[in-house]
């Protein structure tokens, strides 16, 4: 006959019970907000009388908390000190260059990441697809704000007060083109869409599609965009390529702990 070691049931038991602590403050986390008892049963699928045994252990040790007078649940310091210190010790570019490599793995196409710096935006990685391209921008070059996917994203997405100083030089003999008006309709059309397209704006021949990723309680974005030939840019595999990108650029803002 087959025995079991308690100690083995011991330890399947407090991994279970974490679990299904974790289930209440993951509740408490897609609820954007202070929630009901009643509210974190239905959000993590367990009963009333259990969500509030867990609700008072973990609140004994200050990972949630309840208000008094509206008897309302949230996060509580002790989560949020943790909260803050992961965030502290996060790499962005790593966590954001791991979700590129996936993109470029489901896609094929190359796929780079920016950040911005003093000059504009700085590529940072760029990991290689397996499409061929008649030309490549390499890791540390500065990209152009107006004609290029990745500057795009920016400009529309920093502050004025940021991007000014590198527009001013572009716009220099092209008052014309990019006028106020054009400048504005650009930026309220990318954040509406969430992401930008170009037509050999830097590289002739080549489409880049480009979206920004956010990180909580960090002001400037990052940018990864998918480059690939004109030639394989049909209206139906473009699609497929930006659904791609902006599924990416949500997964790895999620991860980085934004919340739209």
């Amino acid at each position: 006959m087959t025995t079991t070691d308690p100690r083995e049931n011991g330890e399947r038991q407090g991994i279970q019970s974490v679990e299904m602590a974790m289930k209440v403050l993951l509740a408490l986390e897609s609820g954007g907000g202070a929630l009901s008892l009643s509210a974190i049963a239905q959000a993590s699928g367990m009963q009333p009388s259990k969500v509030h045994r867990y609700l008072v252990s973990l609140g004994r040790i200050g990972l949630t908390s309840q208000d008094p007078a509206s008897g309302l649940y949230d996060f509580g310091a002790a989560m949020r000190r943790m909260g803050a210190e992961s965030l502290r010790r996060t790499n962005e570019v790593a966590v954001v260059s791991g979700h590129a490599v996936q993109l470029r793995d489901r896609t094929g196409h190359s796929v780079n990441l920016a950040v911005w710096g003093d000059r504009g935006p700085i590529v940072v990685s760029w990991a290689y697809g397996t499409r061929p391209l008649p030309l490549t921008v390499r890791v540390g070059a500065t990209l152009p704000l107006l004609t290029s996917s990745v500057g795009q994203v920016f400009l529309a997405h920093l502050p004025e007060s940021l991007t000014d100083e590198v527009l001013s030089g572009e716009l220099q003999g092209r008052e014309a083109e990019w006028t106020s008006e054009r400048l504005a309709a650009t930026r309220a059309r990318i954040r509406g869409e969430g992401h930008v397209v170009t037509h050999s704006g830097v590289i002739p021949g080549i489409i880049s599609v480009a979206a920004p990723v956010f990180a909580a309680g960090d002001p400037l974005p990052l940018a990864v965009s998918v480059v690939l030939p004109e030639s394989l840019g049909t209206p139906d595999h473009l699609a497929e390529v930006t659904e791609e990108l902006r599924d990416t650029v949500a997964a790895a803002s999620h991860e980085l702990g934004y919340l739209p």
